[in-house]
């Protein structure tokens, strides 16, 4: 069932939401494959893989973005509180994913040697880290706000 606001032309889409989360589950399902592989010492996929990471990374946040941050603060004009949360979330989220980009260009490599390898597991533990942190605090916090108007 579609809703439309005055003058705002993106529809609450009640799939919306549970699309966003298996996306998240597929990304974290993925990002562990990589570090599945860089443990066993197998680096040649690495690459690959990473940038199968990035691709569908990008596409959820092209959804978020145009779907759902678009839809939730056209929605929530006049709640200052809501908008400044629902602002600062898509800030972070531009951060993050300059940092996903970055650390998926470094390791475009043909070969990695030791210390490759070395800071490849440092920087992967940080992205995870900061990904699953950024996951927990979209469903628990920002989510909960995509209500139909």
């Amino acid at each position: 069932m579609e809703q439309r606001r005055a003058g705002f032309g993106i529809a609450y889409d009640a799939g919306l939401v549970p699309a966003l989360k298996r996306d998240h589950a597929d990304l974290v399902k993925l990002y562990g494959a990589i570090g599945d592989c860089a443990q066993q010492g197998d680096f040649q996929q690495v690459p690959q893989m990473l940038m199968a990471f990035k691709v569908h990374l990008e596409g959820h946040l092209i959804a978020e973005n145009v779907r759902f941050y678009n839809y939730v603060e056209n929605a929530m004009q006049g709640d200052s509180d809501s908008t400044a949360l629902v602002r600062s979330f898509r800030r972070e989220m531009n951060a993050i994913a300059r940092g996903v980009v970055d650390f998926v260009k470094k390791y475009q490599l043909s070969t990695f040697d030791q210390q490759a390898r070395e800071e490849f597991m440092a920087d992967y533990k940080t992205v995870y880290g900061l990904l699953a942190q950024r996951i927990e605090r979209e469903e628990a916090s920002l989510y909960p706000l995509y209500m139909p108007t």
